[in-house]
């Protein structure tokens, strides 16, 4: 058993290298298969989260080992360790929906409290702060301001997302606000695209998650105290 596993291992390994290995040239950026498949993922992870349905964490899951194979491969601790977080918080995410169905709806979704929203906002500044102070002082970033926002920013909008809130669109959307312009100055333009696409498919998640919100005629105050 243990050299069948080991084996299994030794096979998953080699067919990561063959994603990381092979791939195109997309705006004058190699872009290997593992990470074009991980990017899409990360989009088809937003239309899955604007219907609600499970599938938006084991394919976020997929979408982050996929990315850390590929920013590990080059020498992107950082990138790479975002990647680890944003794993497990899709993990908790996976969990907190499983236990949050609406009979009629799917997944219940809600606006957030004053307190919630207050808790996000706190958490953004002070967490991209502290980051921003951290990425500065090991050198880690030649950005460490954007990239501690995304990075923050990217944590608080899944932990929004695995509790339903509204709000985590617009989170998300503030991330891609910086995303943008940062992919095209790191000379990044596929991923830059990516981040448009990104934007469209988020605003268009947060409206419909806003009706759906009100169609469940649920005050945010007794939704939150049952919950």
């Amino acid at each position: 058993m243990p050299l069948q596993a080991d084996s299994g291992i030794a096979e998953g390994e080699q067919g990561l290298q063959g994603l990381l290995q092979y791939g195109f040239t997309a705006f004058g950026e190699r872009v290997s298969v593992a990470e074009f498949v991980g990017q899409l993922c990360a989009l088809l992870v937003v239309l899955l989260a604007r219907r609600r349905t499970m599938w938006a964490w084991p394919v976020q899951v997929l979408a982050t080992v996929l990315l850390f194979a590929v920013y590990t491969s080059a020498h992107l601790g950082g990138l790479a360790a975002r990647q680890v977080v944003i794993f497990a918080i899709s993990v908790y995410g996976w969990w907190a929906w499983s236990r949050r169905k609406d009979v009629r709806y799917g997944v219940a979704v809600r606006t957030g409290t004053k307190t919630e929203r207050l808790v996000l906002v706190v958490t953004l500044v002070v967490g991209t702060v502290s980051t921003a102070l951290l990425l500065s002082a090991w050198g880690a970033s030649w950005a460490p301001w954007p990239d501690a926002w995304i990075f923050v920013g990217s944590v608080v909008a899944l932990a929004g997302q695995g509790l339903g809130l509204v709000e985590f669109w617009i989170v998300w959307l503030a991330v891609d606000a910086v995303g943008v312009p940062l992919q095209i100055a790191s000379g990044l333009y596929f991923s830059a695209v990516v981040y448009v696409v990104f934007a469209v498919l988020v605003i268009q998640g947060w409206l419909e998650w806003q009706r759906a919100a009100r169609g469940r005629g649920v005050p945010v105050t007794q939704e939150a105290s049952s919950g």
